[in-house]
């Protein structure tokens, strides 16, 4: 094999491997895209549990009951510790009720995190409401630092003439918390 022939080998395995390094970083960006994706899917086509999200609360409250139970999750490459304040609530239907989460950073960086949620059963997703959420932003913790995050939600009093959601009596609202996709920069304090 000649010199020529063996740069062109070189130059064709420099390519072959660039275009394979590259996909391998496309492949990752797309997996920690994908949980916002589906949200943002389910959430405005009201598939799987998607919550839906309100400006205002209902002006009335009714007598029916159900509980409220509340799930969370943190995945491995986030270095937080998530949960809920109070596991259940009892809210009745059109009452605003405010639930807090917590979230710590137990590691000694800043990092941004995203969280996803649904509700289960998934036929009540869409009379499920939320007026505020720290899921509506990626959050940023401090290092160490601990966060109380605040849910405003209801139920919907259309779910009262739903005869499929009569058989309802709790209902399981879950988060999980990813690693945002970018991360804050850290800025070295000059000694």
């Amino acid at each position: 094999m000649n010199e020529s022939q063996n740069k062109d080998g070189q130059r064709r395995s420099r390519r072959l491997a660039l275009v394979l390094a590259g996909g391998v970083v496309g492949m990752v960006a797309l997996s920690y895209a994908a949980a916002v994706f589906y949200q943002l899917i389910c959430r405005e086509a009201g598939l799987g549990g998607a919550t839906q999200i309100a400006q205002e609360v209902p002006d009335k409250t009714f007598d029916r009951t159900i509980t409220v139970r509340f799930d969370t999750a943190v995945q491995p490459d986030l270095p937080w510790a998530f949960y809920p304040v109070q596991r259940e609530i009892k809210v009745k239907v059109g009452e605003n009720a405010l639930v807090m989460f917590r979230a710590e950073n137990k590691s000694d960086e800043p990092v941004m995190g995203q969280a996803v949620y649904n509700v289960t059963p998934d036929k009540i997703g869409p009379y499920f409401f939320k007026v505020a959420c720290f899921c509506f932003d990626v959050q940023t913790l401090a290092p160490h630092e601990v966060a109380d995050m605040p849910v405003s939600l209801f139920l919907d009093p259309k779910l009262l003439k739903d005869r499929n959601a009569d058989d309802v009596g709790v209902v399981t609202l879950s988060y999980t918390f990813f690693k945002a996709s970018t991360q804050p920069t850290q800025v070295s304090e000059a000694k």
